[in-house]
């Protein structure tokens, strides 16, 4: 798998990089939005910084998408929800922004890859099993009744396992971004889903001041 570094601070691009090869990533680089047109062809996911010379992130990333299916991850100093909200309006698979660390941008490069990969029908932790292809879920075998909502939560969570999602990002990605909803909206699904899971509930956690986040602790 090949990752596509775009960012004009060569000191950031070897801190991915560095990441990126132990964990056996293939990368290529690029300074600015045109240098990474050139070479988007030859990637499987982009790692993009959005205020760079010659051409902006978003600029490239509207022309990438017309060209090729890379799923892309927005790695900017810019965090005003405008822009974050900006960028999933565009398509982006994910947004995280500087300073950052680069263990959590190694997680998110794992969860967008395998989320675009989709050779899991299964997700199984114990007792519970998600079955992706009967849009199910089920603890100790006993069917869980799900809201869509609750099931989409669900779902989104385990492709993000370890990863903190905030409340602005789960009402983007289940809700979508033109929802007029709150943080309320969310913790009243979370609730919902945590009952539901019982003895699994302690799964999804809470991150202080962020979101929440589903860790099985391994």
């Amino acid at each position: 798998m090949k990752v596509l570094i775009v960012d004009d601070e060569k000191l950031i691009r070897d801190v991915i990089k560095e990441y990126c090869l132990g964990s056996n990533y293939d990368v290529i680089e690029a300074e600015n939005g045109v240098e990474a047109i050139e070479k988007a062809q030859d990637a499987d996911i982009i790692i993009m910084d959005i205020m760079m010379p010659k051409m902006d992130g978003f600029s490239a990333y509207k022309v990438i998408k017309e060209r090729y299916n890379t799923p892309t991850i927005i790695l900017s100093a810019r965090g005003e929800e405008y822009d974050v909200l900006a960028g999933f309006d565009l398509g982006i698979d994910d947004y995280m922004t500087k300073p950052f660390s680069p263990k959590e941008l190694l997680a998110r490069i794992n969860a967008v890859i395998k989320r675009y990969k989709g050779e899991e029908d299964f997700f199984i932790y114990k007792g519970l099993k998600v079955d992706y292809l009967g849009h199910s879920a089920y603890v100790n075998g006993k069917e869980l009744l799900l809201t869509p909502k609750e099931y989409d939560l669900l779902v989104y969570f385990i492709n993000n396992k370890g990863i903190a999602l905030s409340r602005e990002q789960l009402l983007n990605k289940i809700w979508n971004y033109d929802y007029l909803g709150n943080d309320r909206t969310i913790d009243t699904h979370i609730k919902m889903l945590r009952n539901n899971l019982g003895e699994y509930r302690d799964l999804i956690t809470t991150v202080r001041g962020m979101g929440y986040k589903f860790d099985t602790k391994e």
